[in-house]
């Protein structure tokens, strides 16, 4: 249990509700376990390929790794507000404008979650005509990746588009947290 408290970030808890915590942590268990594999898989591809005994399917599972890991990655960097986007110029601001500038941006990412779902499923559907080399496994089973991401992705938008609306984006708990980190990192004293 300690490890999964490790896991999940504290920053603007206040954009966060308790019960996404424990999926927090399972997706970045989950980001590490792909990142490793991936890797793993990679260095014992160009070992077999080296020594002339290459494993052919060995591409087909860094190719899974490396995609459910991008779209894992991406669902987990929402949850925790990792991900790329106009924070510099959201924070500057204080008041009405910063809750437009936040709720834009979230509704942005919320219409790019919805494409995900609604284009990554039926690009999951046409997958079942495609199939991956050697193992013959339809390639819907890559395709599975982006609709779930979507999925998660809306559901982290949502929960904070809720709770920055109902608590405020600008939260002085979450800034003297930031703030504290920050000097903690950095090595001063908090």
């Amino acid at each position: 249990m300690w490890i999964a408290k490790k896991l999940v970030s504290a920053r603007q808890r206040h954009l966060k509700w308790p019960i996404f915590d424990a999926l927090e942590a399972v997706l970045m268990i989950l980001c590490g376990a792909t990142l490793l594999a991936f890797s793993t898989t990679v260095m014992l591809d160009i070992v077999t390929r080296t020594i002339g005994h290459p494993w052919l399917w060995l591409q087909e599972a860094t190719s899974t790794f490396f995609i459910y890991g991008i779209f894992i990655g991406a669902a987990t960097a929402t949850r925790r507000n990792d991900h790329l986007y106009l924070t510099a110029v959201a924070e500057a601001m204080h008041g009405p404008m910063r809750l437009v500038v936040e709720v834009l941006i979230r509704l942005v990412v919320l219409g790019v979650a919805l494409c995900l779902i609604w284009f990554g499923y039926l690009n999951f559907l046409r997958g079942f005509s495609s199939f991956r080399m050697p193992s013959m496994t339809p390639i819907a089973s890559l395709y599975a990746a982006i609709p779930l991401a979507g999925v998660l992705i809306a559901a982290f938008t949502i929960e904070q588009l809720v709770n920055g609306c109902r608590n405020g984006f600008d939260h002085p708990e979450s800034v003297a947290a930031d703030v504290a980190l920050d000097i903690r990192i950095d090595g001063g004293a908090p």
